[in-house]
């Protein structure tokens, strides 16, 4: 089974999230902001992609708050877990803001919220699926 974790802290978005996904898709669906629980489930290849949500109010990770950029940077940057594609999810949506979040967590992709194209959406995590 093909799994997408989801990392977002507001349980409304990881539902319409999770229910996109599972209604026109054949993908499962994980969601967690534990920063241990995220490490753990890549390094046991358990998930296949993770949709990252940029700003996260509840993550932590050895005692310091973290959000999804730092996140993106800790996977990318083990080889262990470096092979994880990551999407970031954010509101930030302004010109400049993709290349600027890109270049600083090292994820491979980047959605802006709300995800109004359900379509395009789901095409865009299956790319980048494919460029494992």
């Amino acid at each position: 089974m093909t799994t997408v974790l989801i990392v977002e802290d507001d349980p409304l978005n990881f539902r319409v999230f999770a229910k996109i996904l599972t209604k026109l898709t054949p993908l499962e669906v994980k969601g967690t902001e534990d920063v241990e629980e995220v490490l753990r489930l890549v390094l046991n290849k358990e998930v296949n992609i993770i949709l990252m949500d940029v700003s996260l109010s509840n993550s932590f990770y050895q005692g310091l708050a973290v959000d999804g950029i730092c996140i993106s940077k800790i996977l990318k940057s083990n080889p262990l877990t470096a092979w994880v594609p990551i999407l970031l999810v954010t509101a930030h949506a302004m010109e400049g803001d993709a290349e600027h979040l890109l270049g600083n967590s090292g994820a491979d992709g980047y959605v802006s919220k709300p995800v109004i194209d359900h379509q395009a959406f789901i095409e865009q995590i299956f790319l980048a699926m494919g460029k494992q």
